[in-house]
C-alpha cells in the first residue's frame, strides 16, 4: 500500500507539470520546429524526422511523447514551411495530447554568411482524459490507508479541451555560432478539466544558441584513396521558462564524422527539483553522407526522484537530410542534427 501511493504522488506530480508544462526533449535540436518556429527551413533543404522519448519507464505506469516533422526550403520565396504533430499520453490518468502545427519562417540574409530565420507558427490543441479510471487525491484516506468511493468519483467537467494556438520564434546563426529565442502559447490554451475551475497554459519562453569550433580533419581509408573525416566540438545551451519553472541544458558534443558523442547536463538548481527533472544525458548518434542520422539518449536522474525509483528516460531521434542541389549550402549553418 506505501509504493501505490508514492507512485500515486510521484504521477500526481508529473501530471500537474505536464499540464503546466510542456513536453521537455533531450535531443532538443533534433527536434527543431518544436523548439524553434525560426528553425523551418534553416537548413535551406527539405528534411523530415521523427523522435520520441520514454520517460521514467521504471515506474509502474509510463509516460511516453513524440515529434513527427517534415520541412522544405524555397529559394525563389526566402521562406521556409513546415508541418509538425505532437503527441503525449500518460497511462496514470489516461491523458493524451495531440497537436498538429503548420509553420513558417522567412530568411534574411545579413551578410555573406551571416542570416536571421523570423518563424511563426500556428497549430490546433486537443487534450484528452479518461477520468473514469481516475482517484482523485481528496479520495485518499492517508490515516486508513484505503481509497474512499470508486475511481471517477466526484469529477464533473469535460474531459476533451481543444484549442487553437501560436507560437513563433527568431534565429540568428553564422558559419560558427547561433542563437535563437522563441515564445510558445502565445494564445494561452485552456488546460482545466473542470467546470469550476480556469487554467490556463503558460507561455514557454526559450533561449538557446551555441558555438561550433572545426578540428583538423582526419582521414579515413576506403581501400581505393582517403578521405577527408569531418572533426567538430560545439558547447550549446537551452533555457527556458515556462510559469514558475525554468530549466537549463548545457553541454557539448564531439562529431567524429560519422560518430556524435554528447554529454549535457539539465536542471536549474532551484526547490523545483521534480519538475526541473535533473539530469546527466548521454549521446550517441550517426550521421551518415547519405543525409540519414539517427540519435539515442539515455537521462540518468540526479534529482529527489532518483535513477532507481524512475529508470531515467529513453530517447530516439531519426531524420532524413534530402540530398541539396547547391552542396555547399550545407556548410551555411552551423547546427548538426543533435544538440548543437
Amino acid at each position: 500500500m506505501k509504493r501505490l501511493f508514492l507512485t500515486f504522488f510521484l504521477l500526481c506530480s508529473f501530471f500537474r507539470v505536464t499540464v503546466a508544462q510542456d513536453v521537455q526533449y533531450s535531443q532538443f535540436y533534433s527536434n527543431p520546429l518544436y523548439l524553434n518556429p525560426a528553425f523551418t527551413g534553416s537548413t535551406e533543404l527539405t528534411r523530415v524526422g521523427f523522435v520520441f522519448r520514454n520517460q521514467w519507464p521504471a515506474l509502474d505506469q509510463s509516460f511516453v511523447a513524440y515529434t513527427a516533422y517534415g520541412d522544405m526550403y524555397f529559394d525563389q520565396y526566402n521562406s521556409g514551411l513546415g508541418l509538425i504533430v505532437n503527441g503525449a499520453r500518460e497511462s496514470f490518468t489516461q491523458t493524451q495530447t495531440n497537436e498538429v502545427a503548420l509553420s513558417y519562417s522567412y530568411l534574411l540574409r545579413l551578410g555573406e554568411s551571416s542570416f536571421l530565420h523570423a518563424g511563426f507558427q500556428g497549430s490546433f490543441l486537443v487534450r484528452d482524459a479518461l477520468f473514469d479510471d481516475v482517484i482523485l487525491g481528496t479520495q485518499l484516506d492517508i490515516d486508513r490507508g484505503v481509497i474512499v468511493g470508486q475511481p471517477g468519483d466526484g469529477f464533473e467537467g469535460d474531459s476533451q479541451l481543444s484549442s487553437p494556438d501560436l507560437h513563433t520564434g527568431l534565429l540568428f546563426y553564422n558559419q560558427k555560432i547561433w542563437f535563437g529565442i522563441s515564445a510558445h502559447h502565445l494564445l494561452r490554451p485552456e488546460i482545466s478539466y473542470l467546470d469550476a475551475d480556469s487554467n490556463t497554459l503558460p507561455i514557454r519562453y526559450s533561449a538557446h544558441g551555441g558555438v561550433r569550433f572545426d578540428m583538423a580533419p582526419g582521414d579515413i581509408n576506403d581501400y581505393f584513396n582517403n578521405t577527408d573525416q569531418e572533426r567538430s566540438f560545439a558547447l550549446a545551451f537551452n533555457y527556458k521558462s515556462q510559469g514558475p519553472f525554468t530549466q537549463l541544458d548545457l553541454g557539448t558534443e564531439f562529431f567524429f564524422e560519422p560518430l556524435v558523442l554528447g554529454f549535457w547536463y539539465r536542471g536549474f538548481p532551484t526547490k523545483y527539483a521534480l519538475p526541473n527533472n535533473e539530469a546527466l544525458i548521454a549521446l550517441l548518434g550517426v550521421s551518415l553522407p547519405s543525409g540519414l542520422e539517427l540519435g539515442y539518449s539515455f537521462d540518468f536522474t540526479i534529482s529527489k526522484l532518483g535513477q532507481f525509483n524512475s529508470g531515467g528516460a529513453h530517447e530516439l531521434s531519426v531524420r532524413y537530410t534530402f540530398s541539396p542541389r547547391n552542396p555547399r549550402r550545407r556548410s551555411l549553418t552551423p547546427m548538426p542534427s543533435f544538440n548543437y
